[in-house]
C-alpha cells in the first residue's frame, strides 16, 4: 500500500458510521424543501399512505398485546405493544410517505429561509387532512375483517378499552402526553436521516418509536385510527361486555374525540415536534447561517 492509499484508508477509517448532527440539521432544509414542493395530490396520496402506515402499527399492536398481560404483566405488554408499533414509521420512512407528525421537522426549514411559512402551512393541511382518510380508511378494512372478535371478542375489547381511555383524558394530560410524543417521533425521523443504510435507520426509528408508545404518550394520527376503530365497536353490545365498559362509554364519540382528544393532542404533537426538536436544533446549528 503506497502512502496515498494509506491517507484514503485513514480518511475512511475516522468516517462516522452516521451523519453527523449538524449535517441531518442542514439536509432537513432540503428535505422540506423537497417535501412542501409536491403538489396537493401528492400530499393527499403519500399522505393517505402514511395514515393507513401508521394504522397498520396500531392495528398490530393491538392484535399482540390483547392477552399478553396475563402472561407477562403489564410492563413487558406495553413494551410488546410498542415494539411491534414501530412497523408504521418503518414503513413511512423507507417505503416513503407524508405524515403529519415527522413534517415537523420542516419547520427548520421555514427558520432557515428555505420554505416559507405559507408552504409549510399548506403542506401540513393537506397531509394531515390525507392522515385521517388513511386511518379512516384502515379503520373501515379492518373492521370488514372481523379480525376482532379473535378471542372471543378480546381484540375488540381491548381496542375499545385503548380508544375510551384516550377520549377520557383531560386536556392537560393529553397536551403534554402530545409533547413527549412528537419530541421523540421527530427524533426518531432525525435519527433515521443520521443513519447510512436501511437496517441503521430501522434501529433508529425502533426505540424512540417503542419508548414513546410503551410510555404512553399521544400520537395525533395514530389515534385516527385507534378512537375511530373504538367507535366502531362500541355499536357491538358482545365488545362492549367484553370489554367491562357498559355504561361507560359516554365520551367515546366523534364530538369526544375531536374535543377531548385530537385537538390537544394535535397542538402538543407540533409543540413537540416543531419546538423540542426542529427550533432547538436550528438555533444550535444553523442560526445566523444559510
Amino acid at each position: 500500500m503506497n502512502k496515498e492509499e494509506e491517507k484514503i484508508q485513514i480518511v475512511k477509517d475516522i468516517t462516522p458510521a452516521c451523519n453527523p448532527p449538524a449535517a441531518v440539521a442542514d439536509a432537513f432544509c432540503g428535505i422540506g424543501k423537497i417535501k412542501t414542493s409536491l403538489s396537493w395530490f401528492q400530499m393527499i396520496i403519500l399522505g393517505i399512505l402514511a395514515g393507513a402506515f401508521i394504522g397498520f402499527g396500531s392495528e398490530l399492536a393491538t392484535m399482540v398485546s390483547f392477552d399478553a398481560a396475563k402472561y407477562v404483566g403489564e410492563g413487558i405488554t406495553k413494551f410488546l405493544f410498542g415494539s411491534v408499533f414501530s412497523v408504521g414509521l418503518i414503513l413511512v420512512v423507507i417505503a416513503g410517505a407524508e405524515l403529519f407528525t415527522g413534517n415537523n421537522l420542516i419547520v427548520i426549514g421555514t427558520l432557515n429561509g428555505s420554505v416559507t411559512v405559507g408552504k409549510l402551512l399548506n403542506s401540513w393541511f393537506w397531509v394531515y387532512i390525507a392522515n385521517f382518510i388513511g386511518s379512516l380508511l384502515l379503520v373501515w378494512i379492518v373492521y370488514a375483517t372481523s379480525l376482532w372478535k379473535t378471542g372471543d371478542f378480546a381484540v375488540g375489547a381491548k381496542a375499545l378499552a385503548i380508544a375510551n381511555a384516550k377520549v377520557n383524558l383531560s386536556w392537560g394530560a393529553a397536551f403534554s402526553r402530545a409533547i413527549l410524543c412528537n419530541w421523540l417521533v421527530c427524533l426518531a425521523v432525525w435519527l433515521a436521516v443520521a443513519a447510512k443504510d436501511v437496517a441503521g435507520k430501522i434501529l433508529a426509528i425502533y426505540f424512540p418509536i417503542m419508548a414513546f408508545v410503551a410510555s404512553g404518550f399521544e400520537h395525533s394520527v395514530a389515534n385516527m385510527y385507534f378512537v375511530p376503530m373504538g367507535i366502531a365497536l362500541k355499536a357491538n353490545a358482545s365488545v362492549v361486555a367484553a370489554a367491562g365498559l357498559t355504561d361507560k362509554l359516554a365520551n367515546l364519540t366523534w364530538g369526544g374525540f375531536i374535543v377531548n382528544n385530537l385537538i390537544p393532542v394535535t397542538l402538543g404533537n407540533i409543540v413537540g415536534g416543531a419546538f423540542f426538536v426542529s427550533t432547538l436544533y436550528w438555533v444550535v446549528y444553523l442560526r445566523g447561517k444559510k
